[in-house]
């Protein structure tokens, strides 16, 4: 008899336990929503037309021409650059785009952008050392002596300047324009940097070490479309904000 109290209490426990579970984690009833997908799996890339590369993709074989879209005064060229960095042809710069293309067909502006923030990086570094070889070989004559008088006043202070450039936001295309046979283009560059001047006793005099600053540039790049030489100078600088 004491058994089949056993059996009973087992039954009676193995039915309060399905009933909690299903109160817990309901049924199923076939009209469930699909699981969402693996947060670590990228989503699949959205169709494009056969043969035509996405903006972004990386180039295939020796090919690093990205096509522009052949009506540029209705839309802006973005593209994110290995690191997220933002690359386009703003609006007021399209038909200077279309300009310098129809006259060097080569001037692909993402790939100058690029170009552009490797120019950046040097300028910026070599002026904070006071290097003048190679700020003399990426800037005008002009543009080198204004720089080259700032790295001479600050020797003279005995100053050092300390620039660390953490990285860039964006370089967009701001402006582009034909000047007789110069091409002229304005990179809007949005980066982050870490500046400090100390003085002749290592004691800060501007800046802060630990503090992150976004600058936003303004430069202006030239090149003589008729010279055989294909590098760009360096002609105009600004701040904005």
């Amino acid at each position: 008899m004491g058994n089949n109290y056993d059996i009973i209490l087992i039954g009676l426990v193995a039915i309060f336990l399905i009933l909690r579970l299903r109160s817990v984690l309901g049924k199923r009833t076939g009209n469930e929503r699909p699981p969402a997908r693996d947060p670590f799996t990228p989503p699949a890339p959205p169709p494009t037309p056969s043969g035509q590369p996405r903006l972004g993709d990386a180039p295939s074989g020796n090919d690093n021409v990205i096509p522009l879209p052949k009506d540029m005064s209705r839309s802006s060229q973005a593209v994110n650059a290995p690191g997220g960095i933002r690359s386009t042809v703003m609006p007021n710069a399209a038909a200077g785009v279309a300009a310098i293309r129809g006259v060097d067909p080569s001037f692909e502006p993402i790939g100058f952008a690029a170009g552009a923030r490797s120019a950046f990086t040097a300028i910026v570094e070599a002026f904070a050392k006071g290097d003048t070889g190679p700020l003399r070989q990426l800037l005008d004559p002009q543009t080198f002596s204004s720089f080259e008088a700032a790295i001479r006043g600050r020797a003279e202070r005995r100053e050092k300047a300390e620039t660390t450039l953490i990285g860039f936001e964006a370089s967009d295309i701001a402006n582009a324009e034909m000047q007789g046979s110069y091409a002229e283009v304005t990179v809007r560059f949005v980066s982050e940097q870490i500046n400090v001047v100390r003085n002749a006793e290592g004691q800060i005099a501007d800046g802060n070490p630990n503090e992150v600053q976004k600058v936003v540039d303004l430069w202006t790049f030239r090149r003589d479309t008729k010279s055989s030489d294909p590098n760009w100078l360096l002609i105009k600088t600004e701040s904005e904000g």
